[in-house]
């Protein structure tokens, strides 16, 4: 490993917290009720989560009993098998995700505002609890009176809007897989997901507004009518900025409604329990190689992890008003959405969160006077090199912590933080998957807060940082694994019916553990630093390590917006290692330029790691959630087809891939490049 991988983080803390914050979090609160009602006293958060991992099966029935979860059947064994893949989770209880969503709001008014809503053409509007009840109530019935049963998939193509929650809402109550895309996805990208799981339903609009235009989808709707032989009945939703319902052509064996005509019948709201593992949504992995990874979540494991998740480590209750910029295609979506399981509001905004400008999401959370905000690590690089000033955008007077997932948090963008929010802020960013909609790394408001440094592994995840030969390593660079199971892993993926591919994506390289695709150290006083992803990671003369470093050192730079790094190994050849730079309007990459970058990454990184050649790019491929594509990018360089390379449709700016194609077509196959020059 480089030293500035391995490097001991400062020990200086930017922020810790007051006995006062610590008494009335909720981690704390959670900690009393252990003391009283089990017995069980711990002197801090890691002896905590030792114990949480030690004895899961006594942790995972404490937070049941402690959130007070509700089961029409109890359970008979708490985990029925343990291995991975397969354990069996609280056997034999039945229960529904929606029931706990609407028992969360109890003693709130019916009148009080689940959901705060805006978007590029509708200025904030509220939806109450009450509100929210009645049309899911309304939704719900009108999918069974069209035929949709348990079990049945039922697929959205909507942005992030009230609606949207509505929809996942009324298809769970019934027993019904949810699932959804956004509706900027491309139609190869939608069809490569929803043909696996054969929808009989599907809801939509049939346009849509991003970056001040209206973007029409009825072409895309009719193609994906025709393709997806198993579909009977189409919803439209209101198109952008709340323009009516319009339908587009279907084939004549699929009916349609109207969602506003569907609203306007009365219904009681009906919720079906079902078993705890039974399927509640089905979410995708990032499609950018290959045919993407249906993941199929339950009812029971996502009521579990989400509790805990943005209970104790996100420290959210009733009184929050919670924001994390997302869209309907992210897995933060679906958290976000679960954050109503604890009463709080959530806070949402449906557009581009740089258009007209950058400072467009923190306008809306000041209006929302949020007290917890979220985003992906870019958007706070992004915000940074901008020059925002989120205090005079708005009323921040409730903020009081924030987080951040996607990609790590450069050290930067803590300060930046902290400079421009205050220091009485919380910062927890937080690293997880689409894989088990979780984290395994995240905060605690218990703990103090290191620059780069994830406050702790979260409990209840066995989480550690490997070897190659499967040895926890603490202070050094290894796979992240989580070593013991999670009620919120996948159930299965779909059409794998032998488990051959799930086994291949989590467990082949540790039999029995599951390895989550990340490098990650754990640091000596129990925080965790990750590093990008394991199958991305950058090995010169067998140094390994991930690419944020070089990101970190090249970005500090005020004329670089934003860069990519690929390392190309040879067998038995010398690496080669072009870097990727987007500059700033007007700066144009020279030789001094060059040099100074170099510079950075020798004296930031490690002089193993300047790399071979520097090129100018008009941007770097990320995929919707604003990663960035450096595998599919290095499969291009490497010869393969940029169709088997990677999915235009699951990325956030396609177009981008051009430039690489081309330059692909330049590199010699043999990788005979020279040293760095730079």
């Amino acid at each position: 490993m480089s030293d500035a991988a391995t490097q001991v983080p400062p020990q200086s803390p930017l922020w810790s917290p007051t006995r006062e914050r610590i008494d009335r979090s909720q981690i704390q609160r959670y900690m009393n009720w252990l003391k009283t009602e089990r017995g069980l006293a711990f002197d801090d958060y890691h002896a905590l989560w030792n114990w949480s991992v030690r004895d899961i099966e006594a942790f995972w029935v404490s937070i049941w009993d402690y959130f007070q979860v509700r089961a029409s059947k109890p359970y008979s064994r708490v985990l029925g098998h343990r291995e991975m893949p397969g354990a069996q989770w609280f056997v034999g209880a039945e229960l529904n995700f929606v029931e706990h969503v609407f028992g969360s709001n109890a003693g709130k008014s019916a009148d009080s505002a689940a959901i705060l809503y805006a978007s590029e053409q509708v200025p904030m509007r509220a939806l109450s609890w009450g509100e929210l009840r009645v049309r899911t109530a309304s939704v719900a019935a009108h999918l069974r009176s069209v035929g949709v049963k348990r079990g049945d998939r039922v697929v959205a193509y909507l942005p992030n809007t009230p609606e949207a929650i509505i929809a996942l809402f009324a298809v769970a109550s019934i027993g019904a897989i949810w699932s959804v895309c956004s509706p900027d996805m491309g139609v190869r990208a939608v069809l490569d997901r929803f043909k696996q799981i054969e929808p009989v339903a599907l809801l939509t609009v049939t346009s849509f507004g991003f970056g001040g235009k209206t973007h029409d989808r009825r072409e895309v709707l009719a193609e994906f009518a025709a393709q997806l032989p198993s579909l009977r009945h189409v919803v439209f939703l209101p198109g952008a900025g709340g323009a009516p319902e319009a339908p587009c052509a279907l084939p004549s064996d699929v009916g349609h409604s109207i969602w506003s005509e569907v609203l306007r019948v009365p219904a009681e709201l009906v919720i079906e329990d079902v078993p705890f593992a039974h399927p509640i949504w089905v979410v995708y992995s990032s499609g950018t190689t290959g045919l993407p990874k249906a993941i199929v979540h339950g009812h029971g494991g996502m009521l579990l992890e989400n509790l805990k998740t943005v209970a104790l480590h996100n420290d959210l209750s009733s009184e929050d008003v919670f924001q994390w910029y997302s869209s309907t295609s992210w897995i933060m979506w679906n958290i976000n959405v679960a954050c109503l399981l604890v009463g709080a509001t959530i806070a949402i905004y449906d557009g581009n969160p740089n258009w007209p400008d950058a400072t467009t999401i923190w306008r809306f959370a000041g209006a929302a006077k949020v007290s917890v905000f979220g985003a992906g690590a870019a958007y706070y690089a992004g915000c940074q090199k901008a020059g925002v000033r989120p205090c005079e955008l708005g009323d921040f007077s409730r903020l009081r912590s924030m987080g951040s997932t996607g990609s790590p948090l450069s050290p930067e963008s803590y300060d930046w933080i902290y400079k421009e929010l205050g220091p009485d802020i919380w910062l927890s960013p937080m690293s997880g998957g689409t894989d088990f909609c979780g984290a395994f790394v995240a905060g605690s408001p218990t703990l103090p807060v290191y620059a780069g440094e994830m406050q702790c592994r979260v409990l209840g995840a066995d989480v550690h940082a490997y070897d190659p030969a499967g040895k926890p390593l603490i202070g050094e660079v290894g796979e992240l694994v989580c070593a013991s199971p999670l009620p919120s892993m996948p159930l299965y993926l779909w059409n794998d019916k032998d488990g051959s591919r799930y086994h291949e994506s989590y467990f082949d390289t540790y039999p029995g553990v599951w390895r989550h695709g990340d490098w990650m150290s754990i640091t000596p006083r129990g925080g965790a630093i990750v590093y990008g992803r394991s199958d991305a990671t950058i090995n010169r003369h067998g140094v390994r390590m991930g690419s944020s470093e070089i990101y970190r050192a090249v970005e500090e730079l005020p004329e670089v917006l934003d860069s990519l790094v690929i390392d190309m190994e040879y067998l038995g050849r010398e690496s080669y290692m072009p870097l990727f730079v987007v500059l700033r309007e007007g700066v144009m990459l020279d030789d001094a330029l060059k040099q100074r970058i170099a510079q950075h990454i020798r004296s930031g990184v490690s002089p193993r790691f300047v790399p071979n050649e520097i090129h100018q790019v008009p941007e770097v491929p990320r995929t919707l959630s604003g990663k960035k594509l450096e595998v599919p990018v290095k499969k291009i360089f490497l010869g393969h087809a940029v169709e088997k390379s990677a999915n235009p449709g699951a990325m956030a700016n396609p177009d981008s891939l051009k430039w690489y194609v081309e330059f692909a077509r330049r590199l010699p196959r043999t990788g005979e490049k020279g040293a760095a020059k730079a």
